[in-house]
């Protein structure tokens, strides 16, 4: 397939990681044929404005649509950037494992000083903020594991279904276009062929399903 701008993907990574994170990913998507950029942003240093706004910096610099991919943390950046910059043009979004709705992984952690540290200034403020809608004309898919194992799950009781950090029903979004339960953990979905299928599926057809 041949390249144009409107297949142009931007990948968020999530909390303490960084741009090689989203490589596997990134060349997966490639091979279904997007060209891809792979972002990163400090999410602990920096604040989730400021954080928005680089990123808004990076989609802005096309005329036509980008589609959006993030992983956790980085889905809630996205989410953001379209609610503090809605002159960016955005088509397709997907989010990895995303805690939209509240996390009980965080607010775990946040019970202690050390923990409130590690969260960073991003999580910690998208905590404390409204969740922002999906605007209009933008078409939202998330994605959500069901493997129990991470370290969520040693600072909060999680139910299940729950990825290791994050419960099935903190993925939820009002207004998504389709959603998906994939057999993975929080970390692995950044590596399995099968996440990276439904993310390509997507982002071509604005749903999970053949």
């Amino acid at each position: 397939m041949k390249r144009t701008e409107c297949e142009r993907i931007v990948l968020v990574h999530g909390l303490w990681m960084n741009r090689l994170a989203m490589l596997p990913l990134a060349r997966r998507l490639e091979r279904c044929g997007f060209a891809v950029t792979r972002h990163g942003y400090q999410s602990v240093r920096r604040g989730l404005r400021e954080n928005a706004r680089r990123l808004a910096a990076v989609c802005g610099n096309s005329c036509a649509p980008v589609n959006l991919v993030g992983h956790s943390l980085g889905g809630l950046l996205i989410m953001t950037m379209l609610h503090t910059h809605p002159q960016v043009k955005v088509h397709r979004v997907v989010l990895l494992g995303s805690p939209y709705a509240n996390s009980a992984a965080a607010q775990g952690m946040a019970r202690f000083a050390t923990g409130r540290g590690m969260l960073g200034r991003t999580l910690r403020e998208w905590l404390r903020q409204p969740r922002p809608s999906i605007p209009d004309g933008v078409e939202l898919g998330v994605i959500a594991g069901d493997v129990a194992i991470g370290l969520g799950r040693l600072v909060a009781p999680l139910r299940k279904p729950n990825d290791g950090v994050v419960m099935l029903d903190e993925t939820h979004v009002p207004g998504a276009a389709d959603s998906i339960v994939l057999h993975t953990s929080h970390t692995a979905m950044l590596i399995l062929p099968a996440v990276a299928q439904a993310v390509c599926a997507f982002l071509k057809h604005g749903r999970f399903g053949q």
